[in-house]
Order: C-alpha cells, then structure tokens, then sequence
C-alpha cells in the first residue's frame, strides 16, 4: 500500500505564547520532528499545510528536506476557517496513493510503529478510514482511503471532520496501540512542556 501525508500547520496558535510549529524540540523544530515521523513511519511523500508564518515555515523546510517528497501548500484563509478547510487544500495537492495519513503539526510525537499499525489494519480490513486507539477512544493519526477524497472535498463546513468521519463510521477499522505520542499535542504551554519532557525521555 502507497501512503502519502497531510500535515496541517496553518493555524494561529492562538492558545500558545509563541507559534507552535517552530518550536524547538530535541534540536529541531516542531513541524521539523512532525515531518520527520512520517517518513519514519513509511509514508512517500508529505504535503504541509501553510497558513501562519507561511513564508517564514516554508523557507525552513526547503532547505531541510526533498523538494520531490516535502510539498507545501497555503490556507490563505486560515485566520477564519476550520481544520476542514485545509484537509481539503491539502487534498487537493496531494499525489495519487492508496490512502494517506492526517496529523496536526502539533503533534510531533507520533512513533513509526504506530503508523505502519493503522497502515497494517486498513489492508487487513479493507477499511475506508483506520484509526489507532488508546484505551478505547481514536487518536491522530488516522489513515483515510484515497476513496473517501471526493466525499470530503463536497463536505460542508457544518461538524467539519466529525462529520466526516460519522459517514464513514460502518468503514472504519481501529488498532490498540501503546504510545503515549498519540495523546499529547502543543495547544498550551504546559502542553508543550509536557511534549518536551516526553520526547527528551
């Protein structure tokens, strides 16, 4: 199975002293450490979403990774617009794959094994959407089917992703996995402390 990614890292980081994505954790940047765990995780190519210190975000990554395998793209919108709005700008971008992955820039954490779980779970089960779970509940990142890419791009803005994925609920195939990755992201600054205490262990 051919697996691209969706990096979403438009927002205004609006909870967060600083902005996330440029953050620095174990000597890289936020979106750097992001970036990085999809490739480790199997995918061929990613695709960041740019909003936020666009110019600033894109010049970083340019000289850091593969114009071929690191694509940008810009939600000009992204001070008044939903996570939805950029999954479809990104969409809209992404190279023809069998499914591709979706994950906040924030959530820099991710372990490879987790990746190639949820990978291991939609070819098992023919699954639209695949979704790893900590005690029950799905966490990022969720693996969607290239066949669900018409069905969200004519997606409302009304529920964004929840809604999405409630269409999608007979389709979706989940696996139990143990890391602590899926569950911490960056919004506030003890979140982000946290997130480094993490990743430094």
């Amino acid at each position: 199975m051919e697996t691209n990614g969706i990096i979403l890292a438009a927002g205004l980081s609006s909870r967060m002293e600083a902005f996330k994505p440029l953050l620095k954790l174990k000597g890289k940047t936020m979106i750097e450490q992001s970036v990085d765990s999809m490739f480790h995780g199997g995918v061929n190519q990613v695709i960041v979403v740019l909003g936020h210190h666009a110019e600033e975000m894109e010049a970083l990554l340019r000289n850091k990774y593969d114009a071929s395998r690191l694509l940008y793209v810009r939600n000009h919108k992204y001070a008044e617009t939903d996570m939805l709005t950029s999954v479809k700008i990104g969409i809209a971008t992404i190279n023809t794959c069998d499914a591709f992955y979706l994950l906040p820039g924030d959530m820099p954490a991710i372990h490879p094994k987790t990746f190639l779980a949820v990978k291991e779970a939609m070819c098992r089960t023919h699954a639209m959407v695949s979704f790893p779970t900590i005690d029950g509940h799905q966490k990022h990142p969720p693996l969607i089917s290239w066949k669900c890419i018409d069905y969200i791009l004519k997606s409302g803005r009304e529920g964004g992703l929840r809604e999405v994925w409630k269409h999608f609920e007979n389709q979706i195939s989940t696996v139990p996995v143990e890391d602590y990755g899926c569950m911490i992201d960056a919004d506030t600054k003890e979140d982000y402390n946290r997130l480094v205490h993490y990743m430094e262990d």
